[in-house]
């Protein structure tokens, strides 16, 4: 009997292999397998082959770190190579409250127990709890006990103990999800334990554990062998204290309402007189979810590959990634490559998953828990995010009878281009915008367009200090198209000191590379413009580079002395380059709507079709 080869998965095709097989058997070769008790076997012999074959192929997938999609073995895998998936973590906020102790009441110092310390919300919503992993002890002077810069954290603090016995092989499981890792406090008798990421410079008396995931998104302890790390001893008592949190749903969190217990150096507990008014230093913030299954993915290889040390770039992204988890994008900037250099730093811009910057509390949490990390003699600094926005102005034609609304297709070409800017190419540090690309979109959007004329034009959102003497500079990280004739730096109004009316700015070239920045202001006839002051700054054409010399902004036509600035790029590509994070702005794009007369058949000789300048447009100010 031959043998043959079948490589389908399917029920029906494995069965008719089976028939083919069978078939090539003299025996069998006339034989109506559909028409006898033999369609039972068959049936049977097919979805027995099925079933093994998709479990196989589940089973080599599973086997796989690119292809698992379990989380149990995505994590088990992840762990083969030394990486601990990030846990749920609790947003975090800075309190400070003065304890009134009573008078009757004389004592050195008090201590605020581990566990609930406070309820906040936002506003006048208070109902998530916040605690403290462990016990904060101050001083009492003049009857006060000051609290100052408490980190408290969103969640409950629970405790767990476990008495060791070395006649069992012994798990120490924490059968709690949503645990947030960084809390979690080990002693064993008296003795505190420390947590640990990796075995360097552990020693055989090394009074150390470290964590895994387990099922259920639920940790497990381990503790030294004797030759990393110290060994339990039989029947001694280890106690653990974490806490569960509810990760990004804290976040936000500003109103507090004190709920603590303080006690004195006994263990009594001491009621505060009056009520204890918490000010809020920090709001809660850092709150973030369980590490993602794709996130594991992406990340495990890249951490191992880094030995848990900052180096290279894409070291600093693993790290950052794992340090705040709140990251969307990171931009890692060597010092060598600034201009003048400043060897020896690191600079690091930070894109969070909402909104657009980070706190000063933040930023030192984060520098922090670098330094574990990263090269002695390497200074490493958070810098603002710079966010280049790249907008367009479009006219697109269309045929009039193929479209029976025109304010509906130009709706639909926002939706289109707002779709498009949400794609890989954008939102992220080395982002880069398509012009070919953003042309397709907008034609493909419906047959009635025959054809779009696209201009790009490029936005920094200046953040003025207003009445104050500030310079700025405003880098655009792409050349500047250059028009001999100047008004190539367009901004929205501001006001300066000294000057009553709305001034803009603008420049002048000096030559290819370099021009003179100018403030301007409108003139009662249209379209002429008084110059206010000839020289406030200078522009770079080449580097796509403006400095703005000594300046005192008093007011700005948008909010929070934001002012707009404008450049034509040079290419029609633009790129977001090192520490610029870059946007594709529909909304302030400009989207026109023109019959195209040739295509409709109202002029087939073309003449008369109202064409449009592919440059850009002649206003001065923006």
């Amino acid at each position: 009997m031959p043998f043959t080869k079948f490589t389908n998965l399917d029920f029906d095709q494995i069965k008719t292999s089976i028939k083919d097989y069978l078939r090539a058997n003299s025996t069998f070769t006339d034989f109506d397998f559909e028409g006898s008790n033999f369609s039972i076997l068959l049936d049977t012999l097919a979805y027995n082959t099925y079933i093994t074959a998709f479990n196989s192929n589940m089973i080599v997938n599973e086997s796989f770190l690119d292809s698992a999609t379990v989380r149990e073995n995505v994590v088990s895998l992840a762990r083969n190579i030394g990486y601990v998936p990030r846990s749920r973590k609790a947003a975090k906020a800075v309190i400070s409250f003065n304890v009134n102790i009573p008078t009757n009441i004389t004592i050195p110092q008090v201590t605020l127990k581990a566990g609930l310390v406070c309820i906040g919300g936002v506003g006048e919503t208070t109902s998530h709890v916040f605690s403290v992993p462990e016990d904060v002890t101050v001083r009492v002077v003049n009857g006060v006990a000051s609290f100052t810069n408490l980190t408290v954290y969103q969640g409950i603090l629970l405790n767990k103990s476990f008495v060791v016995d070395s006649s069992l092989n012994q798990r120490f499981t924490l059968d709690n999800t949503g645990i947030d890792s960084s809390t979690i406090k080990v002693k064993v008798g008296s003795r505190t334990y420390k947590l640990v990421d990796n075995l360097f410079e552990i020693k055989d008396d090394s009074e150390i554990f470290l964590i895994q995931e387990i099922s259920d998104e639920k940790y497990e302890l381990l503790f030294g062998d004797g030759k990393f790390g110290k060994k339990l001893e039989n029947n001694q008592t280890v106690y653990v204290n974490y806490i569960i949190t509810d990760d990004e749903e804290g976040n936000g969190a500003r109103v507090f309402t004190f709920s603590g217990t303080i006690v004195d150096s006994n263990g009594s507990s001491i009621s505060p007189v009056g009520t204890v008014s918490i000010t809020t230093v920090q709001k809660a913030e850092g709150g973030a979810p369980i590490e993602s299954i794709d996130s594991v993915k992406y990340f495990a290889p890249r951490v191992y590959s880094s030995q848990y040390r900052a180096v290279t770039a894409r070291d600093y992204e693993a790290v950052i990634q794992q340090i705040y988890p709140n990251t969307e994008s990171v931009s890692i900037v060597g010092g060598e490559e600034l201009s003048p250099p400043q060897y020896g730093t690191v600079l690091i811009s930070i894109k969070p998953k909402n909104g657009t910057s980070i706190s000063d509390f933040t930023k030192n949490s984060i520098l922090n828990d670098l330094k574990k990390y990263s090269v002695a003699g390497i200074n490493q600094k958070i810098i603002d995010l710079k966010l280049l926005y790249v907008e367009i102005d479009s006219t697109v034609y269309y045929n009039t009878s193929s479209v029976s609304s025109i304010e509906d297709l130009r709706t639909n070409v926002i939706n289109s281009l707002t779709k498009y800017s949400t794609s890989i190419d954008f939102n992220k540090f080395g982002g880069r915008f398509k012009y070919s690309k953003v042309v397709q979109v907008i034609d493909n959007v419906d047959t009635a367009i025959t054809s779009n004329i696209t201009k790009v034009r490029m936005r920094r959102n200046m953040n003025s200090v207003l009445n104050k003497y500030a310079q700025y500079e405003i880098c655009f990280g792409n050349k500047f198209h250059r028009n001999p004739k100047g008004y190539n730096i367009k901004s929205t109004g501001f006001n300066i000191l000294g000057e009553n009316e709305k001034v803009y700015f603008t420049d002048v070239p000096v030559d290819d590379e370099n021009g003179v920045l100018s403030i301007i202001k409108k003139t009662p006839v249209p379209d002429q413009y008084q110059i206010v002051k000839k020289s406030i700054g200078t522009v770079n054409y080449l580097k796509g580079e403006i400095i703005i010399n000594t300046i005192n902004i008093t007011s700005s036509d948008l909010p929070d002395g934001v002012i707009e600035i404008q450049a034509v790029p040079e290419s029609n590509d633009v790129i977001g380059l090192k520490d610029l994070y870059l946007i594709f702005d529909v909304s302030k794009s400009t989207i026109n709507m023109k019959k195209d007369t040739i295509s409709s058949g109202e002029q087939i000789s073309g003449i008369g079709f109202d064409s449009t300048s592919s440059y850009a447009n002649g206003q001065i100010t923006r």
